[in-house]
């Protein structure tokens, strides 16, 4: 698995990262709705692209929660490394309640006590 890290590389605890959880939510939230507008103006027939207007809205979320640290490992889907593993969110989840091992990825996720 590569484990390439953002230059902010970043250790949370428990409480740190569910103290940063809002934040990221609210920002995942606001994407998320911009991404509904943007649907709603397309045209059904439209070919299979990838629209410009999509990849911006996903990049500028993926910059913004980097910038804080977290790992962005899918879309609105991200990583806090706690040294040994990651607390593990995707929205729209409501509260930071899965972990797993560096290896594990998604799919090893395990729910928190």
């Amino acid at each position: 698995m590569d484990r390439r890290r953002d230059p902010v590389k970043r250790i949370f605890t428990y409480e740190e990262a569910a103290g940063l959880l809002p934040a990221v939510q609210q920002l995942t939230s606001d994407a998320v709705a911009e991404l509904e507008k943007l649907a709603e103006r397309q045209e059904p027939n439209e070919p299979e692209e990838i629209d410009p207007e999509y990849e911006a809205i996903v990049g500028r979320w993926a910059e913004a929660v980097m910038k804080l640290g977290i790992e962005v490992k899918g879309l609105w889907l991200i990583d806090f490394d706690c040294g040994s593993g990651y607390y593990c969110w995707k929205h729209p989840e409501p509260a930071l309640q899965y972990f797993h091992g560096y290896e594990e990825g998604f799919s090893g996720r395990v729910k928190l006590n």
